[in-house]
């Protein structure tokens, strides 16, 4: 298993090298800004410093951090987000390539409408301080939900490097999670799994009578020297049955002969039909007809178990669309009756001058055609529309982002609003620094704003309608707390607003250091 692991990170080491380009994506003049989103009515004409995901646009998911792997999951009116943490590594004070070792953590956001996100921070899984002790790392989550004994449970997989899969439990999508075996669900002994290279990439279904699926595997057999035949056909991907607890497996795990497989299981099912999709290996020739190299091919099936017919690819390599290429993993899904893809890009990095393997989450919509085929998505960083107002008279998290410039998010003492000891704050707020919510319905009228902040310092929070240099409805000074984590609501007054409004929320204050930390606000009316 460890040489097995080693080998994986020199293969992915030398993908994080796929089509490198750097670049700044920054908008930085009023030109730019113009011609990037000028059809978006609420875009500002002033450049904002965004970074990757400018105003207008909805992609990448979030900027404040890196997040890779996406796997999507459906549940109560919202989208939620899975995703290994990629963060940066160094090498001699400078950023190095990713080579995924440090991942022991998955990454949760949400959202009700597909711009704005509210990130839930890192779930801790890998390692001595992590829910499972036993794995060394968190790569690739799959996640779902399942009712069991009249209570709702929800069940998140993870692969710990090449060498397995593990299984945490929790009674919310953002936690707290618990190991509830102790051990991985997959193992190298697991029967049917003789000839997966490498044991990762889970993806997981519950079919319409709510019994489980799990699909995983990966890598091509034949060491460093592997014939067109073991290529083109490496048999490594399986699929085995969920116990009904869906933490343990039941019989004999099935191969899935999909052609030139890599990795990045995935599986969704649409009209009746079982979609198996997966990432096509970078290796030997790929002959008319089969998936090219780097891209997430499909097959379909009547059975969740199989036999799978090979149908085509829909989505390129992520270097045919952003310029930066790398390896590609994917999860598909619907929402609102709209069907969609999230994948992964290197597009903050490369925003940032920094392609080196660390990645950002994506959305675009899928669609089929008359006869269930798969159309080739329009991957790019305009992404998806906003398929909901948001209402800025409930309490709105302040790490619901749209789009921001120069902010990050941090574990908040404050108690979160949909699990008690789970909540984040936005910190790192600086003099000019800003945040912003897409699309705020205002109704008929504002009277005042309040938000729950912590400082030591004190500044000011100026709001903005619609842009950065839009209408100044309100200035909330913030005065200090005591603390950075002594939290206390302050409340100014608005004008009064009406109508759908972006919100900017730009932040003054004369200390070079953090001003305040911002747990949630909200208007009242």
């Amino acid at each position: 298993m460890i040489k097995r692991s080693a080998t994986f990170l020199l293969t992915f080491a030398l993908l994080s090298g796929f089509y490198l380009n750097t670049y700044s994506a920054r908008a930085s003049t009023d030109q730019e800004m113009t011609s990037l989103v000028s059809t978006n009515q609420f875009v500002s004409t002033k450049s904002t410093s965004a970074l990757a995901k400018i105003p207008g646009y909805s992609n990448p998911l979030i900027t404040q951090k890196f997040g890779a792997d996406p796997s999507a999951m459906v549940y109560n009116g919202r989208v939620y987000v899975y995703m290994s943490s990629d963060a940066f590594m160094y090498k001699n004070g400078n950023v190095s390539d990713n080579d995924y070792s440090n991942i022991k953590s998955i990454t949760c956001i949400s959202s009700d409408d597909m711009v704005n996100w509210t990130d839930h921070g890192e779930i801790q899984v890998a390692g001595s301080n992590g829910a499972a002790k036993w794995a060394s790392n968190s790569w690739a989550p799959a996640v779902a939900h399942k009712t069991i004994n009249g209570k709702e449970k929800f069940f998140l997989y993870f692969a710990n490097n090449g060498g397995g899969i593990g299984v945490l439990t929790s009674d919310t999508p953002i936690g707290p999670w618990t190991d509830p075996l102790g051990k991985p669900i997959i193992t190298p002994s697991t029967p049917g799994v003789s000839g997966v290279v490498w044991l990762f990439d889970p993806a997981v279904l519950v079919d319409d009578d709510g019994t489980g699926y799990l699909y995983f595997g990966g890598g091509i057999p034949g060491g460093s020297s592997p014939s067109q035949s073991q290529i083109a056909n490496p048999k490594t991907g399986r699929v085995i049955k969920l116990d009904s607890d869906m933490i343990h497996t039941t019989g004999n795990a099935s191969v899935i002969d999909s052609p030139f497989m890599f990795e990045d299981s995935g599986i969704h099912k649409y009209n009746g039909k079982y979609y198996y999709s997966y990432c096509s290996n970078f290796s030997g020739t790929h002959p008319t007809g089969t998936p090219p190299q780097g891209e997430i091919a499909y097959m379909v099936s009547d059975n969740p178990m199989g036999p799978f017919t090979y149908k085509g690819t829909f989505l390129k390599n992520p270097g045919t669309y952003f310029g930066v290429g790398g390896n590609n993993h994917h999860s598909v899904f619907q929402f609102k009756n709209q069907w969609y893809v999230t994948y992964h890009a290197q597009t903050l990095g490369k925003a940032m001058g920094i392609t080196k393997g660390y990645r950002s989450p994506h959305i675009n919509k899928l669609e089929y055609d008359g006869s269930g085929l798969i159309k080739t998505v329009q991957a790019d960083m305009q992404g998806v529309s906003q398929v909901a107002n948001l209402n800025p008279y409930k309490r709105n998290e302040a790490e619901t982002i749209g789009w921001n410039g120069g902010i990050s998010t941090e574990k908040s003492k404050a108690p979160g609003s949909m699990v008690n000891s789970t909540n984040l704050d936005v910190t790192s707020i600086n003099n000019g620094d800003w945040l912003a919510v897409s699309k705020a319905d205002f109704g008929n009228g504002t009277k005042s704003f309040k938000a729950n902040i912590a400082s030591t310092v004190g500044g000011a929070i100026e709001i903005h309608l619609d842009s950065l240099d839009g209408q100044l409805i309100g200035t909330l000074n913030v005065s200090p707390t005591g603390g950075e984590q002594q939290w206390k609501e302050m409340q100014c007054s608005v004008n009064s607003i009406s109508g759908v409004h972006n919100i900017f929320f730009k932040f003054t204050g004369s200390s070079s250091g953090n001003l305040f930390n911002i747990d949630y606000w909200q208007f009242i009316s």
